[in-house]
């Protein structure tokens, strides 16, 4: 993700902030100038932000560290103005262990929620009539830093409750769903869950609150992603690369020149390109290349000097489902396709969604 500043790893996964995560400091410091608080009131209040998504790392390690048992990876946790995201390779399609997997991030916020009560007293709040606990909670202190921290932990839990994609809880429905239906309906339904609490945040979000609207809009298309991928998964899922490829491509040599490469591009329709010597794979031209060379005015150097050498390859038995995860995950959408080391094709994004459609005819 472009505009993120890497925080460091924990247990071998990439901890990253999202850019936009200062307008929440802003939006922080803003109320509380507004509400004429002293200068360590603000810094407090920006220290309790910090913290918070402290506990959000944490949650998202729930996560991470659950799916890693299920042989799952994660590549990254990134922090944004309205939470975390657990970038996991793929959610595992097994209700019981999506269900663990879902669940475990809730319940690291109850873990530190208990613990918070059990060390400091959290009680004494809890016991306040409501006018004394108002007055007592109208602005952040060292003496009440604690018990926002439990109350908010609290409302992580509530919140990732709902059952509505793409929170736990529409994770969690939807494990619950696919153990008596299947998993495509069961996702239709927590998608359509998580659309209509999306209108409600938005609507709630204009009189209220207007963190509430970048919420609503993140869990609209949120939930709508979801449902799209799995039903593309249900598509593909027992189909084989060999059977979405292209056969018919330009193979180029490592000497042609880029001025080569424009013509071609001019003359058809192929933008990226495998490069091949004596039969073996050598790299793979994209359009970024060849137009970073344009721009250098490179157009009469070789095609070696500007070949992406570090590129994944495809299978041509792989399934066509694994496929389509690989480039939801991957920058670059456009691979060869090898059998025992020899080039029988090359596949991309589009190809993937002109298979879709042609199965989806055959099959609706």
């Amino acid at each position: 993700m472009k505009g993120t500043l890497d925080l460091g790893r924990v247990s071998g996964i990439k901890v990253q902030i999202h850019w936009t995560f200062i307008f929440l400091i802003a939006w922080v410091v803003f109320l509380e100038v507004s509400r004429g608080s002293d200068m360590p009131t603000v810094m407090l209040s920006i220290v309790f932000v910090l913290v918070i998504f402290g506990c959000v790392v944490l949650h998202e390690l729930g996560h991470a560290l659950t799916a890693k048992r299920f042989g799952i990876s994660t590549r990254k946790i990134t922090l944004l103005p309205i939470g975390g995201v657990a970038s996991l390779e793929r959610m595992p399609e097994k209700p019981k262990q999506e269900l663990l997997v879902a669940v475990a991030g809730p319940v690291v916020n109850i873990v530190i929620a208990i613990l918070l009560y059990m060390v400091f007293p959290i009680h004494r709040f809890l016991n306040l009539e409501p006018e004394a606990l108002q007055e007592s909670l109208s602005a952040i202190t060292p003496q009440n830093f604690v018990f926002y921290l439990f109350a908010a932990n609290v409302m992580l839990v509530v919140f990732n409750a709902i059952p509505a994609f793409p929170m736990d809880g529409g994770r969690i429905l939807r494990a619950i769903l696919s153990m008596t239906i299947d998993r495509v309906q069961a996702t239709r339904i927590a998608a359509a869950l998580g659309q209509l609490m999306a209108v409600v945040f938005f609507f709630f979000g204009l009189f209220y609150n207007p963190l509430l609207i970048l919420i609503g809009i993140f869990v609209y298309f949120g939930a709508q992603g979801e449902n799209v991928m799995v039903q593309h998964l249900a598509l593909l899922r027992g189909h084989k690369v060999n059977e979405a490829m292209m056969t018919n491509i330009t193979v180029l040599h490592p000497d042609q020149s880029i001025r080569e490469v424009v013509n071609i591009v001019l003359s058809g329709t192929e933008i990226h390109f495998v490069v091949s010597e004596d039969q073996e794979v050598l790299g793979v031209l994209y359009q970024s290349d060849f137009i970073d060379a344009m721009k250098g005015k490179n157009t009469d150097a070789p095609v070696k000097n500007f070949m992406t050498t570090d590129f994944e390859k495809v299978g041509l038995n792989e399934d066509l489902a694994d496929f389509y995860r690989k480039v939801r995950a991957n920058r670059k959408n456009f691979f060869p396709v090898l059998e025992n080391n020899h080039l029988m094709g090359a596949i991309d994004f589009n190809n993937i969604n002109e298979y879709m459609l042609i199965r989806s005819s055959l099959d609706y």
